[in-house]
């Protein structure tokens, strides 16, 4: 094997290899003499077939079989001998090829930059401590409480109206005939959510228990069956009971129904979960300021072929037009992706950092533990997607690393209530260029808190 440098310019290497046809002759000697304990051909015998006959049948195939395998190993020996830190997939241009000739290929490499890491101890930034107000968990205690509603008997004969319970048989019809799933028993609406059908609970405004209702409604456009869909359909409906909202009292047993120990440990779990959710987005903005300034204060140049493996995954899912037209934005924010991306992971190697098993199956129990109900999707998801395990494991690297810095850095707390939190974040999260590579967390709006218990963490 032949190896020449070509051309060398910033990152990038051409090598010009070739390999004699010698070598790849008794490459092909080698393959046909395997093939020949392998192939059947009529008129001989099992592993008789003389390697002759073989090529005159196989010959291209077993040709490109071989040059490809010679490619393969020949391209990752001629990086190996001239030492180059590859980044990303090489290119191969074939130049001559052919039985009886020589096999000539260009090998088209770009390279990782060697990367001068600055000082982080000048670096500046903010750290976010947020003060959760008795108010915002009272108004999430109430809210709460109207997820969890309770519902007693109205007085017999008292009618019913919206924001009441109905509990309800019906029969249904379509043009005078029933239909699968035309019957329901102890159906049980909240008259104003609208849940059933459009225009439905309006009707059942008015009615008490023991009362018989013949209504109408449109059947949805998405009807499992397409021959019911938006079909007018009359309801005949026996009215049950109706109920009213009784307000939950706010003490220690509704708090043990939502999974506490008492009022005070509801209170202490939902001023936790908020203060995380806030800590999340805030991190997200103190984590925004030091990478600004690591790739303000780095040069770096970008190996090429990266950014346009960046810019395809980035918009992938794009039509043409609008990949045309976010072009340059997404080459600025693939760029600074991939810099960044580099320069943390030269610290961390500088820095020994590495993220065990232990940690990746922590992160995923931490996850587990803030969807209650959800355990065994959780974990199904992890064991059944090798990849989402292992970019878990890259976000735990990566913030190892970010932790790493910070302390390195003058970091100054800053404590803010929650309304000034709600402020940072939404200036934050306005559409800017800049920010568009940051994934960005909404602040307690967000809270889940339609679980009926809530979790410990």
């Amino acid at each position: 094997m032949k190896i020449e440098v070509q051309s060398k310019k910033g990152l990038r290497t051409i090598l010009s290899v070739i390999i004699d046809k010698k070598t790849i002759q008794n490459k092909m000697d080698e393959r046909l003499n395997e093939l020949q304990k392998e192939v059947s051909l009529k008129g001989f015998r099992s592993g008789k077939v003389p390697p002759s006959v073989i090529k005159n049948q196989f010959g291209k195939s077993i040709y490109g079989e071989v040059v490809d395998k010679i490619l393969r190993e020949t391209s990752a020996k001629a990086i190996a001998e001239k030492k180059i830190k590859i980044a990303g997939q090489p290119k191969i241009n074939l130049k001559t090829f052919g039985e009886g000739k020589d096999l000539n290929y260009e090998l088209e490499i770009d390279s990782l930059p060697d990367i001068k890491l600055e000082s982080f101890e000048k670096y500046e930034a903010t750290e976010y401590k947020t003060k959760i107000e008795e108010q915002i968990i009272s108004d999430k205690l109430q809210e709460i409480s109207n997820q969890h509603k309770q519902f007693t008997d109205k007085k017999e004969g008292e009618v019913a109206k919206l924001g009441d319970q109905v509990i309800f048989d019906y029969s249904a019809t379509v043009d005078g005939n029933k239909f699968e799933g035309s019957e329901g028993k102890g159906v049980q609406l909240e008259l104003g959510k609208d849940l059933f059908l459009k225009g439905f609970d309006e009707q059942l405004v008015g009615v008490k228990k023991n009362d018989v209702k013949n209504l109408s409604a449109v059947l949805p456009a998405n009807h499992p069956k397409k021959e019911l869909a938006n079909k007018n359909t009359k309801f005949a409906c026996r009215i049950l009971n109706v109920k009213k909202v009784q307000p939950n009292k706010i003490d220690d047993n509704f708090a043990k129904m939502m999974g506490a120990k008492d009022l005070n440990d509801l209170k202490k779990l939902i001023e936790n979960q908020i203060t995380s959710q806030y800590s999340q987005a805030l991190n997200s903005i103190t984590k925004k300021e030091i990478l600004n300034q690591i790739e303000k204060n780095h040069k770096l140049d970008i190996p090429q072929n990266l950014i346009e493996q960046e810019i395809l995954l980035m918009s992938q899912n794009l039509k043409e037009e609008e990949k045309e037209k976010n072009k340059k934005n997404n080459e600025k924010i693939a760029k600074s992706r991939i810099k960044l991306g580099l320069i943390l992971n030269e610290y961390g190697e500088k820095n020994n950092l590495k993220v065990t098993d232990d940690e990746v199956k922590a992160e995923i129990q931490k996850q587990i533990k803030g969807m209650p109900g959800q355990e065994k999707m959780v974990l199904e998801y992890y064991q059944k997607n090798p990849s989402a395990s292992q970019s878990l494991k890259g976000s735990i690297y990566e913030e190892k690393i970010i932790t790493l810095i910070k302390s390195k850095i003058k970091l100054k707390t800053k404590n803010i209530n929650s309304k000034e939190a709600e402020k940072i974040i939404s200036d934050f999260n306005k559409p800017n260029i800049e920010q568009t590579d940051i994934k960005k967390t909404k602040a307690s709006s967000k809270i889940n808190t339609k679980s009926k218990k809530i979790s410990k963490k």
